[in-house]
């Protein structure tokens, strides 16, 4: 028993996160099985002269595994650090689930017929198969590879090793990209990511509003354990 409250009493802040992943997977969920008709499209010029690359499709899903590892490595060493990356995340998602609520959105990009055929396109078909050309924007992917980088470059393990956070940038780079060069993506997707990661990137990290959270959650905690004498 005292192992338990000494496990839960050290990694208790995976609570939030494990209870906000399930509320976006069910809240997306829904927005997939329903948004499928009467959305507005999303479409920019520049869309028509981007080329299909379907090597691309491999960052794409990279995406996945590189931002887990990356809040994983602050939740094990930096909880200060985990905790701005988990607020940076969860602001931009909630903000994408509400966009995709009130405002649904998709695209008309996806090719009706691969160019080639290769293991590429293959997993591209299996991707397309799963996720609707819905919901679009911002895009999460280029969202979350900004926010996976950052926490990867503010994690105390790497403050000295130059070539993880090079790796990192290239990664994300990379997932960036991919997201229009497979066709997952309209630019203005892009765009309005890389917008809201810059105004949610100045509110949570260079400002004090963790520090201050988790400042109101100690006193609140405090309160709560002190129990009034009884006279």
């Amino acid at each position: 028993m005292e192992k338990c409250k000494a496990l839960w009493a050290k990694y208790r802040h995976a609570l939030p996160l494990i209870i906000y992943g399930i509320i976006y997977w069910l809240w997306f969920s829904y927005l997939e099985r329903t948004v499928t008709a009467n959305f507005q499209v999303i479409h920019m010029k520049i869309d028509d002269y981007i080329p299909f690359c379907e090597i691309f499709v491999v960052p794409y899903f990279m995406w996945f595994g590189y931002v887990a590892l990356a809040v994983l490595l602050l939740f094990f060493t930096d909880k200060n650090e985990y905790y701005k990356s988990c607020i940076f995340l969860a602001a931009g998602m909630t903000v994408f689930l509400i966009i995709s609520t009130l405002w649904p959105n998709g695209h008309h990009l996806r090719l009706t017929e691969m160019p080639r055929d290769n293991i590429f396109t293959q997993m591209i078909q299996g991707l397309w198969m799963t996720d609707t050309p819905t919901n679009l924007w911002p895009s999460i992917h280029v969202y979350n590879s900004i926010g996976a980088h950052l926490a990867i470059t503010h994690c105390k393990l790497f403050s000295n090793k130059r070539w993880v956070k090079g790796a990192s940038f290239v990664l994300a780079v990379s997932i960036i990209l991919a997201t229009v060069l497979i066709k997952q993506h309209s630019v203005f997707d892009m765009l309005t990511a890389f917008a809201m990661a810059g105004m949610m990137y100045a509110l949570v990290y260079r400002t004090e509003l963790v520090m201050a959270l988790r400042t109101a959650m100690h006193r609140k905690k405090h309160k709560s354990e002190v129990s009034p004498e009884v006279v």
